[in-house]
């Protein structure tokens, strides 16, 4: 009965159902408290007769035995405290009097007893023992702390110290009980000239035992008290629970167990181990469909089936098993009886589930739906492409909504433009982008098919009215079918069963349209779907917006890119060149190539980039090539030029960050390289650039040692050049970091790569940039790329002519007649004149205002370029002379025959040039 009770709380006592205990009287009795009623209650406690008072009885013992054990071992360790205590501070003064200095002298003195005993006694009372006595080798005291006990005999055994050992013992001395040690004392030699002894008495030494003895006193005695109390409770506590019922209680509490066993809207069935019924419940027989007298029949003979008789007789733990029973679904939860005591066997609870797992089944779609618009949000517009776009949320749509699924666009939406915005009277022409989920043989337009909807087509309708059309059957769309009939009818063959149709719209901008298709094996779409396909269509639509608004810009930078960049190259006989430049994918960069003729048939390579992307960086790109053409029609030295730049990009920084209070430049990289075909020489400088790769004719590859040099806006750290001597068809290959930087890898394994790439022999500037573009770049790629291939030509040296001119104006009649000659052997006859002219004007004014030797050089390239060089640092100016003049017209007239004229610098001074066209 207790454990019915203890099982079902309610009917525990007869105040619930009565309102009224039968003890109530002896209880009003007993809150008196008289002596009778305690003493009692005392009794029934400590009677070995009831369970309480076994209980009782045990606990207190336990708890004897545990305080009779600390109290023992307590004692135990006190007494090994005190013999260990006693033990070491015996040795220690012992040993510190053996070995005090002078000892052994005052051991030899005619009487010791007399010089040791005050010391012994000074040395006791500060070591805190009880005696330090001093013997001789024989055992006789000479000192101790009772003086009538000096002169006789040493009560211990001192045989192992006479031997040089320390001896410990435990003695009865003349102070009682003792622990004392024995220590030699030594003399210079080694020798044992005495002994030293030292001890006192055990019970001197104090313990923490004898502090923690009250304390473990006190606790077991508390440990006693919380015992009893706590017995007490809980015995108080069961009697108030398990006394007191009687029959009636009994057969009330058996009634309500039985009306809520039979109540309950959960069946109960109760098989025993060997697979008998035991107990079942009305709602377990109307649930499994089982006759009234179904407790003692085995569960396989009840007509269940195969599965449910199987799984109430398998005897292991269920918990929510989904079993059918006929048009029920019924939850399953077995449990084992005999865990908690009882006999072996199950207790299975049966519930209806059915109505609960439609409900179920409708939240798993909801919950299916948005993990599909999840997906949609993650796996569409992963990048800034139409194309890629569309293609994305037809694959999401494939993979969960439909079977096929189609993206048609506008024409201008492609190209990144904005389509004609209002309302429309038919759709435009349109673009099949996406298509997912067909087979090849399929009937609907291609990817890249231009095709134009018709009412009352549902693409068409869905585009005019901007709102989604659903089509559960596409063989009730007779008007579709009516105007279509032939591209309809293939598509019912191929199994185009419903329609979605969603127009795609962001922003008030109509782009285009999605198809959602679903074959004759899948479920048609059903109103609720309509929903769905809007929400992933209009995701969608501003991804595709977005990527459109990029096309537009991205082709605006691109666009901005190509037109600073040079149209075509210069015609020139030193190099054989050629050029690629690739865009980024995600945006546009800064990266340019230039290649600017200089005078003297030498020819400037340039190659740069700018930090940064978008349009800024094309336009700032823009502004450096001009920069860089400017400079270099001033005939600078690369290291010169560059210097002038980095002043330029810094001014440049300070005017943007001026103008809206952030830098969006931050400097800019450079190869400035100019070769000389005359000389086979290319004096090259880098500002922060990567250098040249230098392809040698026999196919090596090198890259040149050329100081780095800071970035061009970063610092004013000068610059350096280095001259390399080209032999004749050499490579010079001129590269941004886009070519050679990569996410998989860095920059020096990408030069490697490059250096791999370029050694072979033989190959042509533009066999070089198609073989590095088709090897290097990676597939998705994040920055421009502009590569400039050169292979080098020398100039004939039958096309050089030079002559020094002595500083003296007599000296002009000659140089005359030499180039005179010169002109003669290229048969340019008819430029001598002019010629003649042009170089006695230079000769006469370097003769006139400059100092040391003249040397004059004749070069024939596709230009005759005439070139005067002298050791002064002064160049000429050009200008217009009086009438009264009789000078100042040399310059006008040099001017005016030739095509171009200038100066240039050069360590030893200057050169004076004019280049005049053939023919």
């Amino acid at each position: 009965m207790a454990r019915i009770s203890g099982r079902f709380p309610w009917l525990t006592s007869e105040r619930r159902f009565t309102g009224r205990h039968p003890d109530d009287d002896g209880r009003r009795e007993r809150r008196g408290g008289s002596p009778t009623a305690s003493a009692g209650r005392l009794r029934a406690l400590a009677s070995t007769r009831s369970v309480a008072g076994q209980m009782f009885l045990l606990q207190v013992l336990i708890v004897l035995l545990l305080i009779v054990a600390s109290v023992t071992a307590l004692l135990l360790q006190s007494r090994s405290d005190r013999f260990q205590g006693a033990r070491d501070r015996s040795v220690a003064a012992a040993e510190a009097f053996a070995h005090s200095p002078g000892l052994v002298a005052a051991l030899r003195s005619p009487d010791p007893s007399a010089v040791l005993q005050p010391l012994t006694e000074a040395a006791r009372k500060r070591a805190g023992v009880d005696f330090i006595v001093v013997m001789n080798r024989a055992g006789i005291r000479y000192t101790h702390p009772k003086p009538e006990q000096i002169g006789k005999h040493f009560v211990g055994t001192i045989g192992p110290s006479l031997a040089g050992r320390v001896t410990i013992e435990s003695v009865v001395g003349p102070l009682g009980h003792e622990v004392q040690a024995v220590v030699p004392v030594k003399d210079a030699r080694g020798t044992v000239v005495g002994l030293v002894s030292a001890g006192m008495r055990v019970s001197r030494v104090s313990s923490a035992v004898d502090r923690q003895l009250p304390v473990v006193l006190g606790a077991g005695a508390a440990a006693l008290a919380l015992t009893t109390a706590g017995t007490a409770l809980v015995t108080r506590r069961l009697r108030r629970q398990t006394h007191g019922l009687g029959p009636v209680e009994m057969t009330r509490m058996y009634e309500h167990h039985d009306a809520v066993l039979h109540a309950v809207r959960e069946g109960v069935l109760i098989v025993d181990a060997d697979g008998r019924v035991l107990l079942a419940n009305d709602e377990a027989r109307r649930l499994l469909g089982l006759s009234p007298d179904v407790e003692g029949h085995p569960v396989t003979d009840l007509g269940l089936a195969p599965r449910t008789a199987e799984l109430l007789v398998s005897g292991r733990v269920v918990t929510d098993e989904v079993l059918q029973v006929g048009d029920l679904l019924l939850a399953v939860n077995i449990r084992l009886t005999d865990p908690r005591g009882g006999p072996s066997g199950t207790v299975a609870t049966l519930r209806d589930s059915t109505e609960l797992l439609a409900l179920a089944g409708k939240a798993e779609a909801a919950q299916s739906r948005l993990r599909l618009l999840y997906e949609a949000t993650v796996a569409i517009g992963t990048t800034l492409d139409v194309r890629q776009t569309a293609e994305e949320l037809t694959r999401v749509a494939v993979d969960r909504f439909a079977d096929f699924a189609t993206v048609d666009l506008a024409e201008p939406v492609l190209a990144g433009e904005e389509p004609p915005a209002g309302a429309y009277s038919e759709a435009p022409e349109l673009r099949r982008v996406a298509l997912s989920g067909l087979p090849e043989d399929h009937p609907l337009y291609r990817v890249g098919e231009l095709h134009r909807y018709t009412v009352p087509n549902p693409m068409a309708t869905g585009f005019i009215t901007g709102r989604s059309v659903l089509v559960p059957d596409l063989r009730d769309a007779e008007e579709w079918r009516a105007q279509e009939p032939e591209r309809f009818e293939l598509a019912l063959e191929h199994g185009c069963r419903s329609l979605i149709t969603v127009p795609l719209r962001a922003r008030g901008v109509l782009m285009g349209v999605a198809n959602f298709w679903r074959s004759r094996d899948s479920t048609p779409f059903e109103e609720g779907d309509l929903s769905l396909a809007d929400e992933m269509a209009a995701r969608a639509a501003v991804c595709i917006d977005n990527a459109r608004r990029f096309t537009r810009e991205h082709a605006m930078a691109v666009t901005l890119q190509e037109s600073l960049l040079p149209r075509g190259l210069p015609e020139q006989d030193a190099l054989d060149l050629a050029h690629r430049y690739l865009p980024a994918q995600t945006g546009v960069g800064g990266d340019w190539f230039d290649v600017i003729p200089l005078p003297g048939a030498r020819v400037a390579l340039v190659v740069g980039d700018v930090v940064g992307h978008g349009l800024h960086a094309a336009a700032t790109m823009g502004r450096l090539r001009t920069a860089v053409q400017n400079f270099s029609s001033l005939d600078l030295p690369p290291d010169e030029l560059l210097s002038h730049l980095d002043e330029l990009v810094h001014r440049i920084d300070h005017e943007v960050t001026g103008a809206d209070d952030e830098a969006t430049v931050a400097g800019a990289t450079c190869l400035y390289a100019i070769y000389d075909p005359a000389a086979g020489r290319c004096t090259m400088a880098r500002a922060g650039h990567l250098p040249p790769a230098l392809v040698h004719p026999d196919g090596t590859v090198e890259y040149p040692d050329l100081p780095a040099g800071p970035p061009l806006g970063v610092g004013s750290l000068p610059f350096e050049a280095l001259d390399l001597h080209l032999p004749e068809g050499s490579s010079l290959v001129l590269y941004t970091d886009g070519l050679v930087e990569g996410r998989n890898h860095d920059i020096d394994t990408g030069m490697q790569n490059l250096a791999t790439t370029l050694a072979q022999r033989g190959r042509t500037p533009d066999e070089i940039c198609e073989t590095v573009l088709s090897a290097l770049p990676p597939a998705r790629q994040r920055d421009d790329i502009a590569l400039l291939a050169a292979r080098t030509h020398l100039l004939d040296p039958e096309r050089i002519a030079e002559w020094e001119v002595p500083s003296d104006p007599a000296a002009v009649a000659e140089a005359r007649a030499n180039i005179t000659r010169q002109l003669a052997q290229w048969d340019l006859d008819e430029m001598a004149f002019a010629t003649e002219l042009i170089l006695s004007e230079l000769i006469t004014n370097a003769i006139l205002y400059a100092t040391g030797p003249l040397r004059v050089r004749l070069l024939h390239d596709r230009t005759l370029i005439c070139e005067v060089s002298d050791t002064s640092s002064t160049s000429p100016h050009l200008r217009y002379a009086a009438e009264e003049d009789e000078g100042g017209r040399g310059l006008f007239l040099v001017a005016q025959l030739a095509e171009r004229w200038g100066t240039r610098y050069t360590p030893e001074g200057k050169i004076i040039w004019a280049e005049q066209t053939l023919h």
